[in-house]
């Protein structure tokens, strides 16, 4: 990946000085100086005092020219999640439109969240945000200039925690960047999340594209060369450059079409920026009549902008040497939206603090409606996440009514997704629909430039079927709610039964956990209105008895395994006050009990365990281990000499005996994973044979990745799957030989 610059604190007021004024410059600082004082004292995983971070999240929402209300956000966006300052404080200072964008990417208090899994609380506070987005487009410009940072500082976290975070900023905000048009966030953010989710293919790709760079290079200046010739003769101003392509974007068409890197057309490209429109044709005409294009590669997003605001003529001609060349022509101002999206489109007011404009062609971004009209028709986190991936980050087609509007719909709507989109009275009165002219079943899959008609009539209604015919949340929400209205009475009563019958079927007493008072707090949880339309939604389907049963159980399950557990930890310690008893003790028998678990460990004396294998460790069979008791979470099995195991713990008697099962029999299984370091001098081919390597070595990498430092030596951190202790140092002893490597050893996280 390309070295990150980390910008001071001085050169985002550089940065904020090209287009604030003195007041708002001082409003700026003024946020820095209280922020720096919130987080006095704290530093990040990476050693680095943590006001790096806040100014990082400032500096790149200075450089997309935001309003100084956004910038001040970016500096105090984690002040209230990790400080003692509360909203209240923000707002007082800093007024209520600053304290409305760090309330919206202020993450929910865990403490809210015992009940909950970890996957459930990144649902809410996504949900969270999106909402917050919705109402305020500043809120999600924070939140993305903040995940860009935490992304070029995710090589200090521990593999695991990569991962995570790489495919969340895959599935989450790359998308949401793309939508709003911001490529260079975009780009970025899906080219670091490859390099950590999948760092074979990047490196992979990386190298194929410096293997014939110079090649490239050439055939590119060359071509350029033979352009400005063609288009000095329109006496025109204009600016024309190469433009890289992103590794991303490379991998998702090698993956979605099957291609090899050398079917990859516009690998090689050139862009044309001009004044005006006039001017974009006036080129792509001198470029057709100087080069031949290649049939079904041009696209017009000047006549027909893709719903984020993005404009420009793309062309695919048969260059110099009979190669492929992608030609891209825009104005000035397109060239702003494709680089910042939705930010060109903001009008920055001298002299007026905070004051924002949104142009028409931001208005036209739907996304925000939609995102409230799911959160109004989805009651569940994950649902409305689902929805939102579903409806609005996934690929689209652009369809048109017969009058020559255009609609926007995920790629693989039917006729009936569009009919909703017009209005639920035309989804359900729907009979037919009519694609260019044709009469086409329901189930057609609708494709960009097709002109839609649906046929409808007064006494149609909505088939059952429907449900699972349509792409979209949206149509299937409104058709559910079709038929939940008309079957409510029915379904309430249904529902009420089922929850009954799933308490007794658990042989506990219906009416003991169904008083008001814990019914209500069931209905707060999914944000029903009223028992009534709970029970209807289980009697519909909606939501499980046995989900509802779980909920107005928690309290007495939750009691009972804190007790379970509180018996088996006292189980665990009596048994190695017992173990020292009977070792200090010279009639003590020489076999003790012993209990073995699913990984491959066995505890003395104590059956029922809650056991896991220590992540800062990674213990592997062979390695000397020993348990640790964790209150409320079983026993934590360490590597013997893991610096997490204290002279502390030792006092507090919270230690115990384990050792390794024979595991003989799973010899060829590699089944635990193991962390390893690797130093090398950062020569052409060394992480390529590193890998080459590995896979002799082993059958699964885990994770690769790495970094060079200002010497230009590289650090090389790989999680791989091994079999025991040996397989480890077989592999470790292997690294060693690679050339250029001059240490290779386990790490502990």
């Amino acid at each position: 990946m390309s070295k990150y610059h980390e910008m001071t604190h001085e050169e985002v007021l550089a940065e904020c000085k090209k287009y604030m004024n003195d007041e708002h410059l001082a409003f700026v600082e003024s946020a820095y100086e209280f922020a720096k004082k919130a987080h006095e004292g704290q530093f990040r995983v990476s050693g680095q005092p943590y006001i790096i971070h806040p100014t990082q999240v400032a500096g790149t929402l200075a450089t997309l020219r935001l309003d100084p209300d956004t910038v001040a956000a970016g500096y105090l966006h984690d002040t209230v999640e990790d400080t003692p300052v509360t909203n209240d404080d923000i707002k007082e200072k800093f007024g209520k439109d600053v304290a409305f964008i760090v309330d919206g990417v202020t993450k929910l208090s865990k403490i809210q969240y015992k009940s909950k899994s970890h996957e459930e609380y990144l649902a809410d506070n996504h949900r969270k945000m999106l909402i917050a987005m919705a109402k305020d487009l500043r809120v999600i410009m924070v939140k993305l200039a903040d995940r860009l940072h935490n992304m070029h500082t995710l090589d200090h976290l521990r593999p695991d925690k990569q991962r995570r975070i790489a495919d969340e900023t895959l599935d989450i905000y790359a998308p949401l960047a793309d939508r709003l048009g911001i490529g260079t966030i975009k780009w970025e953010l899906e080219d670091m999340s490859l390099h950590y989710l999948n760092p074979q293919q990047y490196y992979r790709i990386v190298n194929l594209m410096q293997s014939k760079r110079s090649e490239r290079e050439g055939y590119i200046a060359d071509a350029i060369s033979t352009l400005k010739q063609t288009l000095d003769s329109l006496g025109i101003k204009y600016e024309i450059y190469g433009r890289p392509k992103h590794i991303y974007s490379i991998y998702k068409k090698m993956v979605n079409k099957h291609k090899d890197f050398s079917e990859i057309y516009d690998l090689l490209a050139v862009r044309v920026i001009v004044k005006s429109v006039k001017d974009c044709y006036a080129v792509l005409g001198a470029v057709h009549t100087k080069w031949k294009p290649m049939p079904g590669r041009f696209k017009d997003y000047i006549a027909v902008p893709k719903v984020n605001g993005y404009q420009s003529l793309h062309t695919t001609i048969i260059g110099p040497g009979g190669k492929p060349l992608e030609i891209q022509i825009r104005t000035e101002a397109m060239h702003q939206v494709a680089e910042y999206g939705v930010a060109a489109h903001w009008a920055y007011k001298e002299g007026v603090k905070g004051e924002v404009e949104q142009t028409d062609a931001n208005k036209k971004l739907n996304m925000f409606q939609e995102i409230l009209e799911l959160q109004n028709e989805t009651k569940d986190s994950h649902e409305f996440m689902k929805s939102v991936k579903t409806d609005i980050f996934s690929d689209r087609v652009y369809v048109f009514t017969p009058k020559g509007d255009v609609y926007e719909l995920p790629k693989g709507s039917v006729p009936l997704d569009f009919a909703y989109m017009i209005h639920s009275e035309v989804g359900a009165h729907s009979v037919g629909a009519r694609i260019n002219g044709k009469i086409v079943p329901l189930d057609y899959k609708l494709k960009t430039g097709d002109i839609v008609e649906m046929l409808t009539q007064a006494s149609a209604r909505p088939s059952r079927d429907w449900v699972n015919l349509v792409k979209t949340s949206r149509a299937r929400n409104k058709i559910k709610r079709f038929f939940k209205t008309e079957d409510r009475e029915e379904n309430i009563e249904k529902g009420q039964n089922m929850i009954e019958q799933e308490l007794s079927n658990r042989d506990l007493v219906p009416k003991e956990f169904m008083t008001k008072a814990d019914v209500q707090r069931v209905i707060d949880h999914f944000n029903y209105h009223n028992d009534e339309e709970l029970f209807a939604a289980v009697g519909y389907g909606e939501v499980s008895a046995a989900t509802v049963a779980n909920r107005l159980t928690e309290d007495l399950r939750k009691k009972a395994e804190d007790e379970k557990q509180r018996q088996l930890e006292e189980k665990i310690m009596n048994a190695g006050q017992q173990s020292t008893e009977e070792d200090n003790d010279s009639d003590a028998p020489a076999d003790i009990m012993r209990v073995k678990h699913n990984n491959g460990v066995m505890v003395q004396g104590v059956s029922d365990l809650m056991l896991h294998l220590a992540k800062c460790c990674n213990p592997v069979p062979g390695d000397p281990i020993i348990g640790y008791v964790t209150k409320g979470c079983g026993v934590t099995i360490h590597r013997a000499d893991c610096p997490n195991i204290t002279e502390e713990a030792k006092k507090q008697g919270r230690l115990i005996d384990v050792a390794w099962e024979n595991i003989a029999k799973d010899k060829n299984k590699e089944n635990y994973n193991a962390d390893i370091e690797i130093y090398g001098f950062n020569r052409s081919r060394l992480l390529s044979d590193v890998i080459n390597a590995l896979n002799s070595k082993t059958k699964n990498i885990v994770n690769i990745s790495g970094k060079v430092d200002s010497n230009n030596m590289a650090h090389i951190y790989a999680t791989v799957s091994v079999r025991d202790a040996a397989h480890l140092e077989d592999i470790l002893s292997r690294m060693r030989d690679v050339p250029n490597v001059y240490e290779a050893k386990r790490s502990i996280n």
